[in-house]
Protein backbone atom coordinates (compact mmCIF):
# COMPACT_ATOMS: atom_id res chain seq x y z
CA UNK A 1 0.00 0.00 0.00
CA UNK A 2 1.33 3.55 -0.78
CA UNK A 3 -0.11 7.16 0.72
CA UNK A 4 0.52 9.81 -1.52
CA UNK A 5 -0.53 13.33 -2.44
CA UNK A 6 -3.86 13.50 -4.14
CA UNK A 7 -3.96 15.36 -7.29
CA UNK A 8 -7.28 17.22 -8.86
CA UNK A 9 -7.95 13.66 -10.87
CA UNK A 10 -8.24 11.96 -7.92
CA UNK A 11 -10.89 13.85 -7.29
CA UNK A 12 -13.79 12.04 -8.83
CA UNK A 13 -12.71 8.71 -7.44
CA UNK A 14 -11.99 10.28 -4.07
CA UNK A 15 -16.15 11.64 -4.33
CA UNK A 16 -17.15 7.87 -5.37
CA UNK A 17 -14.78 6.24 -3.01
CA UNK A 18 -16.36 8.69 0.13
CA UNK A 19 -20.10 8.28 -0.81
CA UNK A 20 -19.17 4.17 -1.37
CA UNK A 21 -17.42 4.80 3.07
CA UNK A 22 -20.89 6.35 4.00
CA UNK A 23 -23.39 3.85 2.80
CA UNK A 24 -21.24 1.04 4.53
CA UNK A 25 -20.12 2.25 7.94
CA UNK A 26 -22.62 5.03 8.72
CA UNK A 27 -25.68 2.37 9.58
CA UNK A 28 -23.90 1.36 12.46
CA UNK A 29 -24.93 4.13 14.22
CA UNK A 30 -27.12 6.42 12.25
CA UNK A 31 -30.18 6.13 10.13
CA UNK A 32 -31.20 5.60 6.96
CA UNK A 33 -31.79 9.35 6.58
CA UNK A 34 -29.28 10.78 8.32
CA UNK A 35 -26.99 7.96 6.38
CA UNK A 36 -28.45 9.44 2.81
CA UNK A 37 -28.48 13.10 3.83
CA UNK A 38 -24.46 12.60 4.77
CA UNK A 39 -23.48 10.90 1.75
CA UNK A 40 -25.24 14.16 -0.40
CA UNK A 41 -21.88 14.99 -1.51
CA UNK A 42 -21.46 17.89 -3.69
CA UNK A 43 -22.23 17.69 -7.21
CA UNK A 44 -19.09 17.28 -9.16
CA UNK A 45 -15.79 16.39 -7.85
CA UNK A 46 -14.38 19.79 -7.89
CA UNK A 47 -16.06 20.18 -4.35
CA UNK A 48 -12.92 18.63 -2.88
CA UNK A 49 -10.30 21.82 -3.04
CA UNK A 50 -7.34 19.60 -3.93
CA UNK A 51 -3.88 21.17 -4.17
CA UNK A 52 -5.75 24.73 -2.75
CA UNK A 53 -3.27 26.65 0.06
CA UNK A 54 -4.13 25.37 3.25
CA UNK A 55 -5.50 22.54 2.21
CA UNK A 56 -3.55 19.08 2.11
CA UNK A 57 -5.66 15.28 0.75
CA UNK A 58 -4.09 12.59 0.16
CA UNK A 59 -5.07 9.15 -1.10
CA UNK A 60 -3.86 5.45 -0.10
CA UNK A 61 -3.91 3.03 -3.13
CA UNK A 62 -3.42 -0.64 -2.76
CA UNK A 63 -3.46 -3.33 -5.69
CA UNK A 64 -3.53 0.11 -8.49
CA UNK A 65 -6.76 0.76 -6.82
CA UNK A 66 -8.13 3.96 -4.41
CA UNK A 67 -8.39 2.25 -1.01
CA UNK A 68 -8.94 5.31 0.96
CA UNK A 69 -8.14 9.46 0.95
CA UNK A 70 -7.84 11.79 3.77
CA UNK A 71 -7.82 15.34 4.09
CA UNK A 72 -5.75 17.78 6.61
CA UNK A 73 -6.49 21.63 6.42
CA UNK A 74 -4.41 24.49 8.19
CA UNK A 75 -7.18 25.77 9.77
CA UNK A 76 -7.74 24.48 13.37
CA UNK A 77 -10.16 27.40 14.75
CA UNK A 78 -13.21 25.36 15.10
CA UNK A 79 -11.86 22.58 17.51
CA UNK A 80 -8.83 25.33 19.74
CA UNK A 81 -6.45 23.57 17.47
CA UNK A 82 -3.82 24.32 14.94
CA UNK A 83 -4.87 22.24 12.31
CA UNK A 84 -8.01 20.25 11.72
CA UNK A 85 -8.15 16.56 9.87
CA UNK A 86 -11.58 16.85 7.93
CA UNK A 87 -11.73 13.17 6.56
CA UNK A 88 -9.99 9.84 6.56
CA UNK A 89 -12.30 7.44 4.76
CA UNK A 90 -11.43 3.78 3.79
CA UNK A 91 -13.44 1.97 0.35
CA UNK A 92 -15.16 -0.70 1.99
CA UNK A 93 -13.45 -3.36 0.45
CA UNK A 94 -10.06 -2.22 1.57
CA UNK A 95 -11.18 -1.58 5.44
CA UNK A 96 -9.91 -3.58 8.19
CA UNK A 97 -6.33 -3.30 6.53
CA UNK A 98 -4.24 -0.66 7.96
CA UNK A 99 -5.55 1.96 5.08
CA UNK A 100 -7.18 4.02 7.84
CA UNK A 101 -4.29 4.01 10.32
CA UNK A 102 -1.43 4.35 7.42
CA UNK A 103 -3.40 7.66 6.05
CA UNK A 104 -4.01 9.02 9.79
CA UNK A 105 -0.40 8.77 10.34
CA UNK A 106 0.44 10.33 7.38
CA UNK A 107 -1.67 13.26 7.81
CA UNK A 108 -0.16 13.55 11.84
CA UNK A 109 3.34 13.36 10.20
CA UNK A 110 2.24 15.82 7.72
CA UNK A 111 1.28 18.14 10.18
CA UNK A 112 3.34 17.69 12.65
CA UNK A 113 6.48 18.23 9.87
CA UNK A 114 4.42 21.72 8.94
CA UNK A 115 4.84 23.20 12.60
CA UNK A 116 1.51 21.94 14.19
CA UNK A 117 1.36 20.98 17.63
CA UNK A 118 -2.52 19.95 17.93
CA UNK A 119 -4.68 18.61 15.79
CA UNK A 120 -8.82 18.25 16.10
CA UNK A 121 -11.64 16.80 14.44
CA UNK A 122 -15.31 15.97 14.31
CA UNK A 123 -15.64 12.18 14.26
CA UNK A 124 -18.83 10.24 13.24
CA UNK A 125 -19.87 8.02 15.93
CA UNK A 126 -18.68 4.71 14.26
CA UNK A 127 -15.26 6.27 13.94
CA UNK A 128 -14.72 7.12 17.53
CA UNK A 129 -12.94 3.66 18.44
CA UNK A 130 -10.48 4.06 15.10
CA UNK A 131 -9.50 7.22 16.61
CA UNK A 132 -9.26 6.26 20.45
CA UNK A 133 -7.12 3.30 19.08
CA UNK A 134 -4.85 5.99 17.40
CA UNK A 135 -4.36 8.29 20.39
CA UNK A 136 -7.16 10.87 19.84
CA UNK A 137 -9.41 11.42 22.76
CA UNK A 138 -12.86 12.62 23.20
CA UNK A 139 -13.74 16.50 24.19
CA UNK A 140 -17.57 16.83 24.02
CA UNK A 141 -20.59 15.94 21.81
CA UNK A 142 -21.79 18.11 18.65
CA UNK A 143 -24.54 18.04 16.78
CA UNK A 144 -23.58 18.69 13.05
CA UNK A 145 -26.39 19.56 10.30
CA UNK A 146 -25.66 17.82 7.13
CA UNK A 147 -27.87 18.44 4.11
CA UNK A 148 -31.15 18.70 6.18
CA UNK A 149 -30.32 15.61 8.98
CA UNK A 150 -28.75 16.36 12.21
CA UNK A 151 -25.86 13.72 13.36
CA UNK A 152 -24.03 13.82 16.52
CA UNK A 153 -20.70 13.63 16.21
CA UNK A 154 -17.57 13.75 18.65
CA UNK A 155 -14.79 16.47 18.79
CA UNK A 156 -11.92 14.72 19.02
CA UNK A 157 -8.01 15.84 19.18
CA UNK A 158 -4.56 15.30 19.34
CA UNK A 159 -1.39 16.02 20.75
CA UNK A 160 1.33 16.09 17.84
CA UNK A 161 4.03 15.63 20.68
CA UNK A 162 2.91 12.73 21.70
CA UNK A 163 4.28 9.90 19.13
CA UNK A 164 2.63 7.60 17.93
CA UNK A 165 4.60 4.09 18.12
CA UNK A 166 1.76 1.86 16.47
CA UNK A 167 -0.10 1.71 13.03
Amino acid sequence: MQVRPAHPEDAEAIMHLHVASIHAFGPETYTYEQVEAWAELPDSAPGYPIGEPGEYYVVAERDDELAGFGHLTDDGEDYGTDAAVEAAYVHPDHAGRGVGSAILAHLEGYARAAGHESLGLWASLNAVPFYQASGWYGVEEHEHETSGATLTVLEMRRDLSERRTEL
